[in-house]
């Protein structure tokens, strides 16, 4: 009976911290990208990778960078200027899980015109982000993520299962209840 109590805590254990990754190492990685030089190669540096590795967990923490100013090396082409470490932080948002930009930004491209050559589909947006506001953007971000919408529209295209689409959806909704306690 002892061991199976002892195995219990430690799955329990592993399951709420061996799967979360610390704000420094997100920054971390964030940073690391930070050095290349064309926005067009953001995804395909190791520490991006890592980020799209660590899943949709990772986007409230995330989340918390969309505002640093800080400005890194990497030239966006599409908006002819340097990015910051927040744009980079709602790139790989987007990289992570797909963003509604109508809802988050209060845009509708409707002539599916983007960066050319780009896979980064937020950086268009990214000027209009900033004239309206980083916080505001952040708030419809952080609402979208908290939504029940969010939880099933990117499923239905990814779950192989019934089953499946089920346990992640009790899974984002056990998320969306921890970052809304949190508050």
């Amino acid at each position: 009976m002892k061991k199976i109590q002892l195995t219990l805590i430690i799955v329990v254990l592993i399951s709420c911290f061996g799967f979360s990754q610390s704000k420094s190492e997100i920054e971390n990685l964030l940073d690391g990208i930070s050095t290349i030089e064309n926005s067009k190669e953001i995804a395909k540096t190791e520490q991006a990778e890592k980020l799209i590795e660590y899943g949709w967990r990772i986007l409230p923490t995330l989340a918390e960078f969309f505002s640093d100013q800080t400005l890194t090396e990497i030239k966006s082409e599409c908006n002819n200027r340097v990015l910051n470490k927040g744009e980079i932080a709602i790139i790989m948002a987007d990289q992570i899980e797909g963003m509604p930009y109508a809802t988050v930004t209060g845009i509708q491209n409707c002539t599916f015109t983007f960066c050319e050559n780009n896979a980064n589909l937020i950086e268009y947006y990214l000027p209009y982000i900033q004239r309206d506001g980083i916080e505001k953007f952040l708030k419809k971000y952080m609402e979208w993520l908290a939504s029940d919408d969010r939880i099933d529209w990117k499923l239905f295209l990814t779950a192989k299962t019934k089953k499946e689409r089920r346990k992640i959806i009790r899974e984002r909704k056990k998320a969306i209840r921890e970052m809304q306690n949190k508050k």
